[in-house]
Formats: C-alpha cells, structure tokens, sequence
C-alpha cells in the first residue's frame, strides 16, 4: 500500500535533552489510498538518510518507511 507522509513530528526533549543511548524517534503521520491515518515512529537519522519528507509517497517494509521505486507503482 502506498501512503502519503502528511507529517513529520520531532520530539521536544527540552533542557534535559534525549536520555542517554536514545535514538530520537519521530511520529510520521500518513494517510493511505482509502483516506486513512496510520502514524508510525522513524528514527529521526533514518528519516534524513532517506530523505523522507512531508508530501512524499511511500511505501512501508517490515515496519520502515521507504521511498517507493518507479517500478513499485
């Protein structure tokens, strides 16, 4: 199933900053071809790796966000 990021939210940890051996985890909000909201939690790194942004389209395996392939279509 293809889905469409409509959101992206990065955690606030404020002046305490990420507790020790944290990975900073962010919600992606997405919508799916039949108009429903799914969120899921991403890596904040994995996300800029992959340069998954607002407005993509993409695809989720074995529980990652991926960028679809032309061919996936």
């Amino acid at each position: 199933m293809i889905y469409k990021v409509l959101d992206i939210i990065e955690p606030d940890f404020g002046c305490e900053g990420l507790p020790d051996g944290q990975v900073p985890m962010d919600e992606v909000i997405l919508l799916d071809e039949d108009n429903n909201k799914k969120v899921i939690k991403q890596g904040d790194m994995y996300l800029y790796q992959m340069d998954i942004n607002v407005g993509d389209n993409v695809v989720i395996v074995d529980n990652k966000i991926h960028i679809p392939l032309l061919n996936d279509f």
